[in-house]
Formats: C-alpha cells, sequence, structure tokens
C-alpha cells in the first residue's frame, strides 16, 4: 500500500493510559485509532487523548483503518519479572497477534515496546513468534534492549523495543541522555552532556502533597500516613535502602518467603520471578528505579516517611501534570506503571518521523533483522545466551557475512 509522504498516521494496539501515543502526538503523528479492551484505560485514554479509542480486544481479526505505523506494547504480565511467569499465560499470545496484525495490515513501519523479560521468557519462545511473522512479511527490524533512563525518562525502566521498516531500514533512536544509579548503566554510549534527571529533580515540579481526606485539589497528590511496623521501616530506611537493609523482625512475610525461596535447589525458574526488594526509599540525587503498578506499596518517598503518591509516579513515568487518570488508585497506579513513558515514546517518534519523510534516502532490502541486542553488559545469563543462540540460528541464514558480522553489536 502507497502512503503519502506527509502520512503520519498512527495505531495505538494495547493502548493503556496513552503514554505511547502522547509521545507520538508530540512528534506530530496522527494518533487515528487505539485499542484496549480495560475500561479505565479506554476512559482514560478518551480523556487525555482522544474519541478514537475502541473498548475492544485486539485479535489478529481486528480491522484497523488505513495508517502509516502500527505500534504497541501487548500485555506483559506472562512475562514480567515483576511477579510470577507463567508460561501458559494466555496474554502471551497476544505477541503472536501483534506480529500478524502487522504482517497482514502491512503498515510502512511498526514499533514494538515490551518488558525485558519478554526476551527470555519460554526460552525465547515469544522473540521467534514476533520476528518470524514480520520478517518473512517484509521488515527490516532492530530489536533492542534499552534503558528509559537514556532518553531523559528519571527511572531506571529496562525496555524491549523493535523498530520496523516494510522494505526500508529504519534507524534506531540514538541515546539523548547518560545514565547513573543502577548496575551497568555507564555501559549506553552517549555523545551528550545531557544527564538524566533525578528523583528529586523530576519531583520539584510539584506542590507539597497531602494527607488523604484533606481538601486538595489533585486528589493523586495524596497520601495515607504511615502506621505501625509500616512507619517503623520508613523510619529506619534512609535514601537508597531498602528491605534488606532492615533488621530481620520488620521484614515482610511475603518478602522473606520470596528472599528464601530464591536459595532453596528445585525451586522452578519461572516461580523466581525477579530479585526481591521490598519496600525501598528512593535515592533523591538518583533516577528513581522501575515505576510500576505496586510502586505506591514498594517506594517510599525520598525524604518524607509515606508512600510515593499517584502523581509523582506519573511524574516520573514523564505524564504532564494535567494529565487525568481514571478508576480506582489501584487502577491509576496499574495503568501508570505499565504504560510507555510518553518521553520515552517521543524518542522513538522524533527518530521514526525523521526516517518516514526522507524514505527514499534509507537503505532498502528484503525482510531482516537489523540488529539485535539483548544486553549492553559483556556478559549474559544462560537463559539469555540460550535466546540469543537461537536468533542467530534462525536469523541470520538471511544476512550477508558483513551483516552477520555487525549484527550482536
Amino acid at each position: 500500500m502507497e502512503f503519502a509522504a506527509n502520512d503520519l498516521t498512527i495505531v495505538d494496539l494495547f493502548c493503556g493510559a496513552g503514554g505511547l501515543s502522547a509521545g507520538f502526538r508530540s512528534a506530530g503523528f496522527d494518533p487515528v485509532v487505539a485499542v484496549d479492551s480495560w475500561s479505565p484505560a479506554v476512559s482514560t485514554y478518551r480523556r487525555n487523548i482522544g474519541n478514537h479509542v475502541l473498548a475492544e480486544y485486539v485479535t489478529d481479526k481486528l480491522r484497523l483503518p488505513h495508517c502509516r505505523v502500527i505500534a504497541g506494547g501487548p500485555p506483559c504480565q506472562g512475562f514480567s519479572s515483576a511477579g510470577l511467569r507463567k508460561s501458559d499465560d494466555a496474554r502471551n499470545s497476544l505477541v503472536s497477534v501483534f506480529a500478524k496484525l502487522i504482517a497482514t495490515q502491512k503498515p510502512s513501519a511498526f514499533v514494538f515496546e515490551n518488558v525485558e523479560g519478554f526476551l527470555t521468557g519460554s526460552d525465547g519462545k515469544y522473540v521467534l513468534e514476533l520476528l518470524e511473522p514480520i520478517i518473512t512479511a517484509g521488515y527490516r527490524v532492530h530489536l533492542r534492549k534499552v534503558n528509559a533512563a537514556n532518553f531523559g525518562v528519571p527511572q531506571h525502566r529496562k525496555r524491549v523495543v523493535a523498530i520496523g521498516g516494510l522494505g526500508w531500514s529504519p534507524s534506531f533512536p540514538g541515546f539523548t541522555h547518560s545514565a547513573f544509579g543502577a548496575p551497568g548503566a555507564e555501559l549506553a554510549r552517549t555523545s551528550t552532556a545531557l544527564v538524566v534527571p533525578t528523583v528529586s529533580e523530576a519531583l520539584s515540579i510539584l506542590p507539597k502533597a497531602i494527607v488523604r481526606g484533606l481538601d486538595c485539589p489533585d486528589e493523586d497528590h495524596t497520601f495515607t500516613l504511615l502506621e505501625g511496623a509500616d512507619l517503623q521501616r520508613a523510619e529506619l530506611l534512609q535514601p537508597g535502602q531498602r528491605m534488606a537493609d532492615l533488621p530481620e523482625e520488620l521484614w515482610h512475610d511475603s518478602y522473606r518467603k520470596r528472599a528464601f525461596r530464591r536459595v532453596k535447589d528445585g525451586t522452578p525458574t519461572e516461580r523466581r520471578g525477579g530479585a526481591p526488594s521490598g519496600v525501598r526509599r528512593l535515592h533523591p540525587d538518583e533516577p528513581s528505579k522501575a515505576i510500576t503498578g505496586g510502586s505506591l506499596r514498594d517506594f517510599l518517598h525520598p525524604y518524607e516517611n509515606r508512600a510515593l503518591t499517584v502523581r509523582e509516579c506519573a511524574i516520573l513515568q514523564t505524564f504532564p501534570m494535567n494529565f487525568e487518570f481514571s478508576g480506582s488508585q489501584a487502577d491509576r497506579i496499574q495503568l501508570i506503571g505499565n504504560a510507555v513513558p510518553p518521553l520515552f515514546a517521543l524518542a522513538i517518534a522524533q527518530s521514526l518521523k525523521t526516517d518516514l519523510e526522507s524514505l527514499a534516502d534509507r537503505e532498502k532490502g528484503p525482510g531482516e533483522l537489523l540488529s539485535f541486542v539483548p544486553t549492553l553488559s559483556a556478559g549474559m545469563s544462560p537463559a539469555l545466551e540460550s535466546i540469543t543462540k537461537k536468533v542467530q540460528m534462525q536469523f541470520c541464514r538471511r544476512n550477508s557475512k558483513e551483516r552477520q558480522l555487525a549484527l550482536w553489536d
């Protein structure tokens, strides 16, 4: 299908709160359809982005309009390190649905975003489910793990991003910020002098939070006073410290079980999840840890003995101050934690827009994996090494010898 050079229409699948659409719209794209089946997500998108959102399940039979770009991040809970990994989780099949829609609809370009656990879930099954249909359909693809902090988002948020062009080679956006405060953060090379904002810098635009129940112009910027053991933990934790730094008698029962379970022989890998941290006080002079649906439970304010507010989490996700979230408090923090940070989406959108406006200058060719960067570290876990070998075996055979040598750089 032919597209006009100035056609910057985009469809946002699994749109959630609309972080991806917000970033693309800021870059000059025109979101024409968004799709999500969760009522709070549809309501939030409609309040902030537009009425073009459909309250539907995404299936490979979904009818989509003519558009230049299809983007989205299929729900990731089935392989997220934040919880139990379940290889039979029905949400995992949505990766395959996304790939089939791209292959069928054939937009000029696509963008895929997901959690880092996507790479190793079910020993790489989902990576192959994504790449095989779209490369066969003619897309030239970059697939890389990046840290949103390297694009100015004030948190260490590692995500997998795939960008593909139909018969043409897209760019992969370059890092705009250097990062610090997390293992391996300095490995991302950037020539810019910009440094990712810290928690205190990001939150400095907010007024003082109010105790819940008192008069406050922004319900999302209120908090509940801590009591009992929760208050004891907060009083003891210094900036950057976490549950492991507390006396053992103050550990959560769930933290204690999870910490010990990880060292027991015979524990299935898919039931271990990520490294346990429990409650943590954010460090004011570093970027935040990744904002998730559990952030109101897991993160303490860097200075005050209280949890973060919903609004503070939204700001750390780079949503604007006037962005309004629908649903219960649990719904609102889930929407924020699941979202693509708008500033991260903007960086991807700006790079893609430049490519689309100069397609005549882009390298052309058949479907191909242009780059695969599963980690910036020199070492790999056994699971990551396994999927890397699978990708090499399945997709390197389609590349030239010169391309193979550069594929993993």
